[in-house]
């Protein structure tokens, strides 16, 4: 099922998984799939490794979520390092398995990759190159706080403007203050774009892990949350709590104040999203995947 009907019925609440590299990590995201599913979520997504590093285990994560649970899964994809011809073959192959949904990322390659730039520049060219291809779902990425590389705010939001009004929905970068969502959203329909903008959450159970990607992502790590969590660091079920009480608030005002739905950045385990899911009271039958 495309996600943008999926979200033409009523909210959505969704979760991010990635590829694993070994026998243990396998075994872990089994278990999270499989403590997950009976939630009933709207659809998953698999992310895509920098440079198409996890090229075929994303495909093959995607199908094999696709076509053995009950989930719609979206595969991630970035125009980073990759030709034309490369996106074309990718996207093809998407749509001969019968994957109806793909996020559309322009992506970053480490330098110790030594790759060469690809030959789309931006998101916006690879939306355009997925709808040249197949009538996919597309959906793009958001930051609420502007990307790390926009010089602005301004121009990031022109840009992501952009890239929205050809897409169908967007995914934001997890944030932890509900007002950066909301001035994003009055933005994009200031700029006469309406279409929905799905807020990415992440609960924190590590500090320092959350820190760090919260750095790199452009992301605020506000104090008064930092400091609830450094006061019990030494106490992982105390910082655990913390953690999920302070993203269960967050879920709390984004829906009250109209977000379509919620997207949970996982990191292929499934307790603080399922003890987010039954604080707020959401049904484990919310899913459109059947």
């Amino acid at each position: 099922m495309r996600i943008r009907d999926i979200l033409a019925a009523g909210p959505s609440f969704s979760f991010e998984f990635f590829p694993p590299k070994t026998e243990e990590a396998e075994r872990q995201l089994e278990t999270a799939l499989r403590e997950l599913e009976p939630l009933g979520p709207s659809f998953v997504s698999v992310t895509y490794g920098a440079g198409g590093s996890t090229r075929e285990r994303t495909h093959d994560l995607v199908v094999r979520i696709n076509a053995g649970t009950s989930m719609t899964a979206m595969a991630h994809l970035t125009c980073a390092a990759h030709s034309r011809a490369e996106l074309v073959g990718i996207v093809e192959r998407y749509r001969d398995e019968g994957i109806e949904n793909i996020l559309a990322l322009r992506g970053d390659v480490p330098k110790e990759l030594g790759l060469p730039p690809g030959e789309l520049a931006h998101a916006v060219d690879l939306v355009d190159l997925i709808r040249e291809v197949g009538d996919f779902s597309v959906g793009v990425a958001a930051h609420p706080e502007k990307h790390p590389d926009s010089p602005d705010l301004g121009s990031d939001r022109r840009h992501l403007a952009e890239k929205l009004a050809r897409a169908d929905f967007a995914i934001t970068q997890f944030f932890f203050e509900a007002h950066h969502y909301f001035e994003t959203v009055e933005t994009l329909q200031t700029l006469g774009v309406d279409h929905p903008v799905l807020p990415g959450i992440m609960p924190v159970t590590n500090i320092s892990q959350v820190a760090r990607m919260a750095s790199l992502a452009g992301a605020d790590f506000p104090t008064w949350l930092e400091d609830r969590l450094r006061a019990v660091e030494d106490d992982p079920a105390a910082m655990r709590e913390v953690g999920v009480a302070a993203a269960t608030d967050l879920c709390g005002e984004l829906l009250a104040g109209g977000a379509p739905g919620l997207h949970f950045y996982t990191l292929n385990r499934s307790r603080a999203t399922r003890d987010i899911y039954a604080r707020l009271g959401l049904p484990a039958a919310s899913s459109a995947a059947g």
